[in-house]
């Protein structure tokens, strides 16, 4: 039996604070192999920088069947805030799609991420700063992944790679 490596290990800690969310989110996407679903009001300006630009453009090199998707309750800024998501987004159309929630979708306000089917992070209310960086509660991933799946049901695509009709 091969051991487990320390980032594999079960675990949750709690996160105060900006940075330390954005902290466990380049974590969490650090270490995604296949997936990563990505849940928020609005993407920060973090989804700019060059470390994140990296570790997602990494994940989608890795593998042509690696997907990150992405549902938002507003896409507005992403184009003025985000051109290395919009780089992505390019380069990568076959794996990275944006959505923006509809009407039915607007009452959730608790933003979160899930890679793979094994680590999350979660913010309790996208006006708090606290939350939990978990990894191996599958059972607690596999609810952010059905939540994530109900939202992103209940979303439409909302940036694209391309401006065609200008």
């Amino acid at each position: 039996m091969q051991p487990v490596p320390p980032e594999r290990m079960p675990g949750e800690r709690k996160l105060e604070g900006l940075v330390a969310y954005e902290d466990a989110l380049d974590e969490l996407l650090a270490n995604a192999t296949r997936t990563v679903r990505i849940f928020d009001r609005v993407l920060g300006k973090g989804f700019n920088s060059p470390r994140r630009y990296d570790l997602l453009r990494e994940l989608l090199r890795a593998s042509r069947t690696n997907r990150v998707y992405v549902a938002l309750h507003e896409t507005a800024n992403i184009v003025r805030d985000c051109p290395r998501l919009i780089m992505l987004l390019k380069q990568f159309s076959h794996g990275l799609f944006i959505y923006q929630t509809l009407p039915a979708a607007r009452r959730v306000y608790d933003p979160f991420a899930v890679a793979d089917d094994t680590r999350f992070v979660h913010r309790f209310h996208h006006a708090d700063m606290r939350g939990v960086a978990t990894v191996g509660d599958v059972a607690a991933t596999q609810l952010l992944m059905k939540r994530f799946d109900e939202i992103w049901q209940a979303s439409a695509p909302a940036v694209s790679a391309t401006t065609i009709g200008l």
